[in-house]
C-alpha cells in the first residue's frame, strides 16, 4: 500500500479498501479473512456473556498505551469481571480521512498484540472512513463473546450491608495520564496508564463462595461503581480515604487542576464487593499477582442510602454522583 494517509476511497468497498485489509488491516491484528460477514462459535456448554464498547480518546496515544490497546483491554476487562472467559472479538474502525497511515498501524499493532497476549483472536469487524472533519482520527467499536459457569453466583444484587470494598491497585492511574497528555493543559510526568487485561485477577477470585460482584471502574472511576451499588441494593456505601490506594502523582494532578481521583477513570483495575469472612482471603490472592500488589481493602457496605468518604482527618463527607462530564472523557 503507497499512501501514506487514509483517503475516502479506503472506505468505499473496492480496491483500496480491499488493500488497506489485506496489508494493514488483518497482518496487524491477526485477523483471517474468512469471506462471509459472520464468524461461527461452538458453544461448550457453558453459558454465553457478550459486550460491546466504542471508544474515543484525545490523544490517541498516551503514556502506556493508545486508542487500539485500551479498546482491547477495556472489551476484555468487561467479559472478566462478568466471570466470563473471553473467547472471540469482534474490531470495528471508524477512520477519518487524512489520517497517517502510519499511526493506523500503530493502533492496530497495538491492538493485536493486546488480543494476542490475552490469548483472544479477534475474528472479525468492519472498516469505515468519513469525510476530514467529521471524526476524531480513529473511533473503535469492539464486540466480545466469552463463556461463564452456568452456576456464576456474581450478581450486583447479592450484596448486602456487612459487606466488603476491595480494589485492586491503585486508582485514577489512566484518566490523570490522558489529562496530562494533552498539550492544553502543559502538565507532564513519569506517570503511565493502568489500561491492562484485568482477566487474571479476575479469574483468581472469581469462584470465591463469598464473591458478590465486581466491576472495572472505567468511565467516573471508583466513585461513579459505588453509587451504582448504592442505587441498584438500596445500601449506603462507606470508603476510607487512607486506605484507598493513590499515586502522588495523580493526587498532586487532581490537586492542581481540581478534579476528584476517585472519579477519575482506571483501564486496569478490578473493584470487588466480597462477604467479610473472605475478604482477607480474596486480597491475600490478589496480591500474589505483580497486578494485584497495590491491592488494598477500602470500606464497607452498610445499610442506608449515601456514598461517603471517612477522610485522613476522620471527618466524613459525602461523595457527590457524578453530574458533569469528566474529563478526560474515555469514551
Amino acid at each position: 500500500m503507497k499512501d501514506q494517509y487514509i483517503r475516502l476511497a479506503h472506505g468505499n468497498g473496492g480496491r483500496l479498501m480491499r488493500e488497506l485489509l489485506e496489508t494493514v488491516v488483518f497482518p496487524a491484528l491477526g485477523c483471517v479473512e474468512s469471506g462471509t460477514d459472520g464468524s461461527p462459535l461452538a458453544q461448550d456448554g457453558r453459558v454465553p456473556v457478550l459486550t460491546s464498547d466504542s471508544f474515543t480518546v484525545q490523544p490517541l496515544f498516551f503514556p502506556g498505551g493508545n486508542i487500539g490497546s485500551l479498546a482491547i483491554h477495556g472489551t476484555l476487562n468487561d467479559l472478566a469481571v462478568s466471570g466470563a472467559d473471553a473467547a472471540a472479538l469482534t474490531f470495528n474502525l471508524v477512520i477519518e480521512e487524512g489520517f497517517p497511515l502510519e499511526d493506523l498501524r500503530k493502533v492496530l499493532q497495538a491492538a493485536g498484540e493486546a488480543a494476542r497476549a490475552a490469548g483472544v483472536p479477534i475474528i472479525g469487524g468492519d472498516t469505515k472512513v468519513v469525510p476530514h472533519g467529521q471524526g476524531s482520527g480513529v473511533v473503535i467499536a469492539t464486540t466480545g463473546l466469552g463463556w461463564r459457569a452456568p452456576d456464576s453466583h456474581l450478581n450486583i444484587r447479592s450484596i448486602q450491608p456487612g459487606d466488603v470494598i476491595l480494589v485492586s491497585g491503585p486508582v485514577g492511574d489512566h484518566g490523570a495520564t490522558v489529562l496530562m497528555a494533552r498539550e492544553e493543559f502543559g502538565l507532564s510526568s513519569d506517570l503511565q496508564s493502568d489500561a491492562a487485561c484485568v482477566a487474571p485477577l479476575a479469574a483468581l477470585i472469581r469462584d470465591l463462595p463469598g464473591l458478590r460482584f465486581m466491576r472495572d471502574p472505567t468511565r467516573g472511576g471508583l466513585a461513579t461503581v459505588m453509587h451504582e451499588i448504592s442505587h441498584t441494593c438500596a445500601v449506603g456505601v462507606e470508603l476510607h480515604e487512607p486506605a484507598i490506594p493513590i499515586r502522588p502523582a495523580v493526587t498532586g494532578m487532581c490537586q492542581l487542576l481540581g478534579f476528584n481521583p476517585l472519579m477519575l477513570a482506571c483501564e486496569g483495575r478490578v473493584v470487588a464487593i466480597v462477604a467479610q469472612e473472605q475478604a482477607d482471603e480474596a486480597l491475600r490472592l490478589w496480591q500474589t499477582l505483580p497486578a494485584g500488589a497495590g491491592a488494598a481493602r477500602i470500606g464497607s457496605v452498610l445499610a442506608g442510602n449515601t456514598v461517603s468518604l471517612v477522610t485522613t482527618l476522620g471527618g466524613q463527607r459525602f461523595i457527590d454522583e457524578l453530574g458533569e462530564d469528566p474529563l478526560p472523557r474515555i469514551c
